[in-house]
């Protein structure tokens, strides 16, 4: 129990250093240090740096595939807000993941490839989520314009963050993250194809969230 409480507080000890410092700047020599362990006995639980980023980025794949599976119940706008705020919700838990791709592409080659294979899949869903709505005639949106905002939605998700920090930086007064908020502006995007009373809840969202 004891070995298996230690591992699991490398992987979160881990995920907070990877989020505040970015994955380039954490060794895990740092790691062990902000748990006040040798740097031995975080090697006995995972042998290298290379591990414990495969199984943060494991959880996280595993935890957009929960949201997927939950998203072919999708059936009206205020289920996608949801689903979309989930999403989010993941995203900036395990922010170091998208912020750092660049990173995990040049010096972690395996996971690169599952993170490839993510985006793959976060296509495929949102495309399948775009036309499902058309179908039900929640958005008025042609094949075409269907395969457009799945393309939009997973372009916003995957850039959030990035976009957020910079913002930040130039902003004091910008707010901190708020999943809610960045589910409702990537909402936005099927404004123009909702049909009235869906239309109705983005107004309900706006006036929530844009003060």
């Amino acid at each position: 129990m004891a070995s298996s409480n230690t591992r699991e507080r490398i992987l979160q000890t881990s995920l907070a250093l990877f989020n505040a410092h970015g994955l380039p700047s954490v060794s895990t020599h740092r790691i062990a240090a902000e748990m006040g362990i040798s740097t031995g006995n975080l090697h006995y639980h995972f042998k290298t740096k290379r591990l414990i980023v495969e199984w943060l980025f494991r959880r996280f794949d595993d935890r957009l595939a929960t949201i997927d599976e939950a998203g072919v119940g999708v059936r009206a706008i205020d289920d996608l807000w949801l689903a979309l705020h989930l999403r989010f919700e993941a995203i900036s838990e395990y922010r170091f993941v998208y912020r750092d791709m660049a990173h995990l592409e040049s010096e972690y080659p395996e996971t690169a490839d599952k993170s490839r294979a993510l985006m793959a899949r976060n296509l495929l869903n949102a495309r399948a989520l775009c036309e499902n709505l058309a179908a039900l005639g929640v958005i008025n949106a042609s094949a075409e314009e269907a395969e457009m905002l799945a393309l939009q939605i997973v372009f916003t998700t995957t850039c959030w963050l990035s976009f957020e920090r910079l913002v930040t930086q130039n902003a004091a007064s910008t707010r901190p993250s708020d999943t809610g908020l960045a589910a409702y502006y990537t909402l936005t995007l099927l404004t123009p194809y909702v049909d009235p009373q869906s239309r109705a809840y983005l107004d309900y969202l706006r006036s929530k969230y844009v003060q």
